[in-house]
């Protein structure tokens, strides 16, 4: 395991830059606020399996701490918040969240970079028909972030969602917003396509609501998470436990 000073710090910055929403009316304010933003601006969640990456990736950590907006994703976050004695707010996650803006993006130009065929055009497909966006960019989640870059000045979405995994997605988010022309909303989405384009099914609404999604997504795909959660949820308690203590001393 890293050192304590290592992580401790690395967390102390990202939960700095954490932005917690306390109310619906507060996440809707956000919204509209993102959707007529006047500037390039990137958007990025943190999860238990982030916090964890960080400690031993430093460009996954400055990308975070780099992003506009920094919010808080999954129920691991909110124990950690509450170890520490904060308010965690409301679960910000990113499967839920984006959508709210894909309808906000109601006409204008939208991009999906990320996941791969058949499902990034079922993804597609389904935005312009539920959101009444207009997918001018599709690209699977493999290509050099310089591709990415290129398509971006070529088409001039006005959002841009990728859905490459942690970490790629938010190292190009970083480069995509540096090098914008225009003001795009970049936004790092996770499996957001994914579940768009029916490669993976959501948890039942009352598996969310007591927040252990995590483990319905675990059962459905065991081999590809055994490690983020099987291994990273207890390296993650620890780590939060180890920071309460620091921090009560």
């Amino acid at each position: 395991m890293n050192s304590p000073s290592l992580y401790q710090a690395r967390w102390t910055q990202v939960l700095r830059h954490l932005y917690t929403v306390d109310s619906e009316a507060e996440a809707a304010q956000l919204v509209d606020a993102l959707a007529s933003a006047g500037q390039s601006r990137m958007v990025a969640f943190v999860n238990a399996h982030a916090m964890n990456s960080v400690v031993g990736d430093f460009d996954f950590f400055k990308a975070l701490c780099d992003a506009d907006v920094l919010l808080r994703d999954g129920s691991g976050m909110a124990m950690l918040y509450r170890m520490l004695g904060g308010e965690a707010g409301l679960n910000m996650n990113g499967t839920d969240f984006i959508p709210r803006l894909l309808a906000a993006y109601r006409g204008r130009r939208v991009a999906l970079w990320g996941t791969a065929e058949p499902y990034l055009s079922a993804a597609a497909a389904r935005c312009e028909a539920e959101y009444g966006v207009e997918v001018v960019s599709r690209e699977n989640g493999f290509h050099p972030a310089a591709h990415y870059c290129d398509q971006m000045r070529a088409l001039r979405p006005e959002l841009i969602v990728l859905g490459m995994g942690m970490p790629k997605q938010e190292v190009v988010a970083g480069l995509l917003r540096a090098t914008a022309s225009g003001a795009p909303l970049i936004v790092c989405g996770g499996a957001i396509l994914d579940f768009l384009g029916g490669k993976v099914e959501r948890a039942p609404r009352w598996v969310r609501r007591l927040g252990v999604e995590w483990a319905y997504r675990l059962l459905r795909e065991p081999k590809r998470l055994f490690h983020r959660y099987v291994i990273g949820n207890p390296l993650f308690l620890l780590r939060a436990w180890r920071c309460r203590t620091a921090g009560a001393r």
